[in-house]
């Protein structure tokens, strides 16, 4: 039936137009988610100190003109300033102090790179300033919908201006620090919200339409004593009829640099004693109490465990869709409105918070060392979880961290992330969630107590500075407990009478190296005048793996729990226990410390993949992925799901309707119960787009009767119930 609903698909698939994808209930976070060497990377002979930037968009055109005033620092004595500009803006010109034009051009090995060459060499401690002159779309993904992330964007709908994109020049991206002003240039009907502090009101221009298409000399800054600052330079030509110029000043160096550009409105609000200013569209002003209470009792949090942030308050800002789920930047946090909700979600807030410390306070000295960052931000909110809801929500939290490092976990190791793009799939697999669950393992080696105390002193030691992943290696090994040998375990296994070893072949194993473990155990049983003898043998599938194991004996009695060492492909071991041992009743890494390969989560990790697929509106790749975990597990009631809804946004009903069918017969798994309910309400929908609304009310009604109410579905039977559905919503 599977291969049928396939070819459904394939057949349909031809001149289809594809209504956008919709968020459904139950997203990848649930329901609704030898040493190696250390690698150098070269660091520019300059550094930018001070940045007066302003950018003028066009919403109608989708494109930026911008000019930026730059000024640079000399590690070394040099005469080529480096700096890295979207490849996707056209340099006009790169002018010096006296306006006169300087030579420049693209690295032929990175397009985003540009290379300043000045007439003379500089020396160490030096200082040169430089304006470029530049402009173009703000995204490939424009002409190529499949080509990465989208990190700027505009249109009349909205857009942001992301740091990873790189819509200014910027050096030794992402640990510079900087002050300057930024000023944005936007439609009369936008607000502009992000880094640094707002110098007041917006103020209004008149769009001028230029004599002629040559840009405006770059010419000095006034208030340093130079001629006319570019930022008096009239705006390009434009359609709209109405601009508003947004200024903002960083006067602490920081990553700044993020804007979100939407028709948004401030709703400043009280919560823990600080201030939190949230923008929202005024249909959802009524929210931000909400997200206040919600991010001040992440902070409350945070700051007992990792130290208290410089300064209180944050901003909290809807996000345009069409990029990713939530971003990141000093003082702001950016919640896409796909994921904007009456409740906040509080596990995306607190990835997003802890970013203050991580990223923002502890910032990455490359883009190699990003799961310092990255990785133990998404580790932290698994933190705040377990604060909130106990074990259970750890739980849930490690299973998603894991489900998404199995998806694309062959991709690179985790200490070589600059081959991968940030916001990626496969950026998202490696550094955030395969890298959290490092922080897990490591928090089990080390210890509870120990693990707070190193995020403690790594908070301590490198706020307001740049790290290493060397340094956190560092860092950890003197938290590494070394008293009497017998202190040591792993989680809750018994204390193992060896002197603990260095953490070096842990961190080289799990982020310089690819692959995940996938264990089985072989064993005999033996009875013994004192209890029993178990012997066996451990397996796995990677030649480096070296590791103590925790083992659980399941016994007539209470369970007993062991540690065994797992070394390479095949390691012998014998553990004795006094209780009975239980036909198939012994257990490697029972708790969870280890991230593991198993079929069950390489299924769930095959079915993110397609998930994010139809996230991209990619459906035909999403049903080859969905088609995939079928083959391996084909009573999957999540695949099915997930694969009816490929179908159902392809208005494949046919095949749709098959495919909710399945769901409703393998729905018994209770993490994915939640299927059921919504296979019902989609039925329900594809009845009523045939016109059949008998059958329409009646799987309404089946839906009614579950009582679940995972992602508002009670309320989407009712109002189904009443008004037939439409493709068009009307």
């Amino acid at each position: 039936m599977s291969k049928f609903r396939l070819l459904l698909s394939l057949a349909c698939l031809v001149g289809l137009a594809v209504p956008g994808w919709a968020q459904s209930p139950g997203a990848p976070q649930g329901p609704g988610r030898g040493v190696a060497p250390v690698q150098t990377i070269p660091t520019a002979a300059f550094r930018a100190t001070y940045y007066e930037v302003r950018a003028s968009l066009d919403a109608v055109g989708q494109v930026m003109n911008a000019q930026a005033k730059v000024d640079f620092a000399a590690r070394e004595p040099a005469r080529v300033v480096e700096v890295e500009l979207n490849q996707n803006l056209r340099v006009n010109s790169v002018r010096d102090v006296s306006g006169r034009p300087v030579s420049y051009d693209r690295d032929d090995n990175s397009s985003l790179k540009l290379h300043v060459t000045l007439d003379d060499t500089v020396p160490a401690g030096g200082k040169v300033t430089l304006f470029f002159d530049y402009g173009g779309p703000l995204s490939s993904r424009m002409n190529n919908p499949d080509q990465g992330v989208r990190m700027a964007y505009i249109a009349k709908d909205g857009g942001y201006l992301l740091l990873p994109s790189r819509w200014f020049p910027l050096t030794d991206f992402p640990s510079n620090r900087y002050t300057g002003i930024f000023q944005i240039e936007v439609p009369g009907t936008m607000t502009v919200v992000g880094t640094g502090k707002s110098a007041g009101a917006p103020e209004s221009v008149t769009p001028k339409v230029a004599s002629s298409p040559a840009p405006a000399p770059m010419l000095g800054n006034a208030r340093r004593g130079a001629p006319v600052s570019p930022m008096s330079a009239p705006p390009p030509p434009s359609m709209e009829n109405e601009r508003m110029l947004y200024t903002y000043r960083v006067e602490k160096p920081e990553a700044a640099g993020t804007f979100v550009i939407a028709p948004l409105q401030l709703s400043p609000e009280r919560a823990e004693g600080a201030t939190y200013s949230i923008y929202t569209p005024p249909a959802s002003a009524n929210t931000a109490p909400a997200y206040a209470d919600a991010i001040a009792h992440v902070l409350d949090f945070y700051n007992d465990d990792f130290g208290a942030l410089p300064e209180p308050g944050l901003t909290v800002a809807q996000l345009p869709d069409g990029t990713v789920d939530g971003f990141a930047a000093p003082g702001l946090l950016l919640v896409s409105a796909r994921q904007w909700s009456a409740k906040p979600n509080e596990r995306l807030l607190a990835d997003l918070a802890a970013h203050q410390w991580w990223g923002a306070q502890v910032t990455p000295a490359t883009t190699s060392d990003v799961w310092i960052t990255d990785g133990l931000s998404r580790y932290s909110e698994g933190l705040f979880v377990e604060q909130s809801t106990g074990k259970d929500g750890l739980n849930k939290a490690l299973e998603d961290y894991a489900v998404g490092a199995l998806m694309f976990d062959d991709s690179a190791p985790i200490a070589d992330a600059r081959r991968l793009e940030p916001g990626s799939e496969e950026y998202q697999s490696v550094v955030v969630n395969k890298g959290a669950m490092v922080f897990h393992m490591l928090r089990a080696i080390i210890g509870d107590a120990n693990f707070s105390a190193l995020l403690k002193d790594f908070y301590s030691r490198y706020a307001g500075k740049s790290a290493r992943i060397q340094d956190f290696e560092q860092l950890a090994e003197t938290r590494q407990t070394r008293p009497a040998p017998a202190e040591f375990k792993l989680g809750n296994a018994p204390a193992v009478s060896a002197e603990p070893a260095s953490l070096r072949p842990f961190f080289t194993q799990w982020l310089h190296s690819t692959g995940v473990p996938e264990f089985n155990l072989e064993y005999v049983i033996y009875r013994t005048k004192k209890g029993f003898r178990i012997v066996g043998k451990a397996k796995q599938n990677l030649d480096v793996f070296h590791m103590d194991v925790e083992i659980e004996v399941q016994t007539e009695g209470n369970p007993e729990f062991k540690t065994i060492t797992i070394s390479g492909k095949e390691s012998p071991f014998t553990v004795e226990t006094f209780g009975r041992p239980k036909p198939n009743g012994i257990l490697l890494d029972p708790h969870d410390y280890i991230l593991k390969s198993s079929q069950k989560l390489r299924v769930r990790g095959i079915i993110a993949r397609g998930e994010s697929f139809a996230g991209l509106g990619r459906y035909y790749d999403a049903v080859q992925q969905y088609q995939k975990a079928l083959e391996q597990d084909r009573q999957n009631a999540l695949a099915d799901f997930r694969m009816g809804e490929a179908f159902f946004y392809q208005r494949n009903y046919a095949a749709a309707a098959q495919s909710f069918r399945d769901a409703l017969d393998g729905a018994t798994d209770l993490t994915t119960k939640w299927t059921e309910v919504w296979s019902h309400i989609y039925l329900g929908r594809i009845y009523d787009i045939q016109g059949d609304r008998t059958r329409a009310v009646n799987e309404y009604s089946k839906a009614r009767q579950t009582a679940d109410d995972t992602g508002g579905a009670q309320a989407e039977a009712e109002k189904s119930l009443k008004k037939a559905y439409s493709e068009t919503g009307a």
